[in-house]
């Protein structure tokens, strides 16, 4: 399947048009942004690393049953996905506290939260993604409450699963977003899971995993990436 037209291009992955209006090539960019694209670099092989985990998680959660739009890994980088119409919600699952929820409401990062917390927020980068509610998605338009609701659940699911994925190689998944869209009328999970949209903390030391590497200038992003993908039983063919 090859890629055609741009659609669109977001921090860092950019979306292509093919010859069958369904299906979409997704890249995966070196770029690595933080605080709404204000900071932005590039981090060679970054684009490889997220492309093949997120089609090992996309993979994982649709045998447990989470449709999503991940079809096959094309390249290094580009990936073969559903067209979707996607929902500008954000769906953000939260095991422990951590990053804006800790300046939000000033608690201690790493509080548990028995059950998970769930929260929303406004996909768009010029606002800064803010907080919002299921009233607002229901006012605005954004999705039904049928929908919402089954986002909801698909995300906690989701949470379930790679929880005791993660547990299982010793790392604590602290929170996560995902994102929905529509495919023939269903609900299904879009764009993509990988330490860029969630949070990893070693069980036994607490070190981050993830893009806070990035985001509070601890170095080493690509090395922890690579990790937690060693960990989980994923080589590289970069």
């Amino acid at each position: 399947m090859n890629a055609s037209e741009l659609l669109y291009q977001g921090k860092a992955k950019s979306a292509y048009l093919t010859d069958d209006p369904d299906l979409l090539v997704l890249k995966f960019r070196d770029d690595t942004s933080a605080f709404d694209g204000e900071i932005i670099e590039h981090l060679s092989q970054k684009g490889a690393i997220n492309n093949q985990f997120n089609a090992f998680i996309m993979t994982l959660l649709t045998k447990a049953g989470i449709q999503t739009h991940f079809l096959e890994r094309l390249s290094s980088t580009d990936s073969l996905v559903k067209r979707l119409d996607m929902i500008p919600v954000e769906c953000v699952v939260r095991n422990k506290a951590a990053g804006s929820l800790v300046r939000r409401l000033g608690i201690e990062e790493g509080y548990d939260f028995k059950p998970p917390l769930f929260e929303l927020f406004l996909k768009n980068d010029t606002l800064h993604d803010p907080m919002i509610s299921e009233h607002h998605v229901a006012a605005f338009g954004w999705a039904s409450r049928e929908e919402m609701s089954q986002m909801r659940d698909l995300s906690l699911q989701s949470n379930t699963v790679l929880r005791r994925i993660f547990d299982e190689v010793n790392l604590e998944l602290v929170d996560f977003k995902l994102e929905f869209g529509r495919f023939n009328g269903e609900i299904v999970l879009g764009d993509e899971f990988s330490p860029d949209g969630c949070r990893l903390w070693d069980k036994t030391t607490g070190k981050k995993m993830d893009k806070d590497r990035f985001r509070e200038k601890l170095g080493g992003v690509l090395e922890a990436y690579c990790e937690v993908a060693e960990r989980l039983g994923i080589v590289f063919d970069r």
